[in-house]
């Protein structure tokens, strides 16, 4: 007990504690902001990723313009090396010819025949004009839509086919990869490609798969409430 050595009454003592002891418990501290890894710039992966899936693409429709189409219509893809045939079919175009049966062919058609039976270079023209001969056969008029006189005379038994379609510079390609070793050239780079979309596709899910379960408050990230603002 000790005195109060003042006039007026005695104040009253007031013990201060330190603990929050009102509610029973520890107050909390704020989270601490999570600051972000650094990373690819979001503009850069998306870009990086529309080009490699533009170039899978590419890769993917070459398989099929130079291997599945000619196969599935029981062509064969020729490249054109000379000019006579311009500006439809510049040098180095690819060009698909099917097999054609001569009372098939159509003047206007781009047909593809051999001119020498001893020499199995092919010439690919456009027919010009179709001439019914007294014994039954068909004889056809060619010419180059870059040349100025037609061919001679093409007997149906020289016909071999008829173009089924073409790509400008695709035949250098043709040239620089021919048989089983185009189809494997083809079918690895694609492949190639097709692994690299799929390894950007998995790390791309794998981050976003992460930033969920990192969690954030208040339902960010997710799914807005119903009849919220």
């Amino acid at each position: 007990m000790s005195t109060w050595p003042g006039p007026g009454p005695r104040p009253q003592e007031v013990e201060i504690s330190t603990d929050d002891t009102a509610g029973g418990a520890a107050p909390e501290l704020a989270p601490e902001p999570e600051v972000p890894r650094p990373g690819r710039h979001p503009v850069l992966t998306g870009l990086w990723a529309g080009v490699t899936y533009g170039l899978l693409a590419l890769v993917l429709l070459l398989a099929g313009l130079l291997i599945v189409v000619p196969k599935l219509a029981g062509g064969v893809p020729l490249t054109i090396l000379s000019g006579s045939m311009e500006p439809n079919l510049p040098v180095g175009s690819l060009a698909v010819v099917v097999p054609v049966e001569p009372e098939d062919v159509r003047i206007g058609q781009i047909i593809t025949y051999l001119p020498n039976p001893d020499d199995p270079t092919p010439v690919t023209h456009r027919v010009t004009a179709i001439t019914h001969r007294a014994d039954g056969g068909l004889t056809f008029t060619l010419q180059g839509d870059a040349n100025a006189a037609a061919d001679a005379p093409v007997q149906d038994f020289q016909v071999r086919a008829r173009v089924l379609y073409a790509v400008p510079w695709l035949g250098y390609l043709n040239l620089a990869v021919n048989g089983d070793e185009r189809s494997v050239a083809v079918y690895v780079v694609a492949g190639a490609f097709f692994l690299w979309a799929l390894s950007l596709w998995w790390r791309a899910w794998r981050r976003r798969r992460a930033a969920v379960s990192v969690g954030a408050p208040d339902g960010a990230g997710g799914p807005p409430a119903l009849g919220g603002p």
